[in-house]
C-alpha cells in the first residue's frame, strides 16, 4: 500500500478511529516522554475529571478572549 492509498483508507474511517489514527501518528513525531508533557497529561485529566463531575463549568472561547482584551485595554 502506498501513501495516497493509505491516507485514502484513513479518511474513510468514522471520526472517532482517524482521531485515534492522527493522534498515533503524532505521539511518533513527538514523543510525549519529558516530564513537562506528563505533568500537563496530569493536570489534562484532572480537568477532564472536573468538567465531567460539573466541579467546574466550561466558559465559552469568545467570553475568555473578551475578558483577556478588556483586562489589557486599560
Amino acid at each position: 500500500m502506498n501513501t495516497r492509498e493509505l491516507i485514502s483508507e484513513a479518511v474513510s474511517l468514522p471520526v472517532e478511529e482517524r482521531a485515534l489514527v492522527v493522534d498515533s501518528l503524532l505521539r511518533s513525531l513527538n514523543q510525549p516522554e519529558s516530564e513537562i508533557d506528563k505533568k500537563w497529561a496530569v493536570v489534562a485529566k484532572r480537568r477532564l475529571v472536573e468538567m465531567r463531575s460539573g466541579t467546574v463549568s466550561a466558559v465559552p472561547g469568545e467570553q475568555v478572549f473578551e475578558r483577556i482584551w478588556h483586562r489589557f485595554d486599560k
